[in-house]
C-alpha cells in the first residue's frame, strides 16, 4: 500500500510514542485533530498500525523476572506451504511472544517467557520438540535486557567523560 507523506510521518511518530495525544500529533504534522484521528484510523483498519504496547522493565519488580528464552529451530518446510504452516502451530501456544523466519543455519527463531528455566525447558521438550516438522531446537536464555525496540532499560546518568583541566 503507497501511503501519503503524513501517513508516514504519523507512523515515524506513533513508533517512538504510542501514547501521543492526537491533538499533538495534528499539531506536529501540520494538520487538525479531526485529520490526524482519521488517518490513525485507516492505517489500524489497513492493520499497518498493528498495536500499541509497553515495555515494561520487569527485572525492577520484586518476584516477577520471569525468564526470557530464543530458541533456534531447524523445521523441514512443508510441500506447498512452506515454514507458514509449523510457525502457526508454535505461536498459537500461548509462552510463545515472537516467531521470526530466519536465514542462516537455523529456519525460526521463536521467543518465549516462563515463570522459570525448567518452565522454558518443560516447553521446549514437552511441546515445541514434539510438533512433527521441528528437526532441532536450540535454547539461549536472555541474561540481561540493555535494549528493547529501541527502549534502553538500564541507563546509567553518571558522566564518564574524562576531566579535561588547563
Amino acid at each position: 500500500m503507497i501511503l501519503t507523506e503524513k501517513e508516514i510521518e504519523v507512523l515515524e511518530i506513533i513508533e517512538k510514542d504510542s501514547r501521543i495525544q492526537t491533538d499533538v500529533l495534528a499539531k506536529m504534522i501540520a494538520l487538525t485533530p479531526e485529520e490526524t484521528k482519521s488517518i490513525i484510523e485507516k492505517l489500524e483498519k489497513e492493520k499497518i498500525i498493528v498495536d500499541y504496547s509497553s515495555a515494561i522493565n520487569w527485572r525492577k519488580v520484586d518476584g516477577h523476572e520471569g525468564v526470557t528464552a530464543m530458541i533456534d529451530v531447524k523445521v523441514t518446510p512443508k510441500r506447498g506451504v512452506g515454514f507458514d504452516e509449523v510457525a502457526e502451530r508454535i505461536y498459537r501456544f500461548p509462552e510463545v511472544r515472537s516467531v521470526y523466519l530466519m536465514s542462516g543455519a537455523y529456519d525460526l527463531s521463536v521467543i518465549i517467557e516462563g515463570h522459570s528455566m525448567s518452565e522454558v525447558a518443560q516447553f521446549v521438550s514437552g511441546k515445541l520438540s514434539t510438533i512433527d516438522s521441528v528437526i532441532s531446537t536450540t535454547t539461549h536464555f536472555i541474561m540481561k535486557k540493555y535494549k528493547h525496540d529501541g527502549t534502553v532499560y538500564e541507563q546509567d546518568d553518571e558522566d564518564h567523560r574524562i576531566v579535561v583541566s588547563p
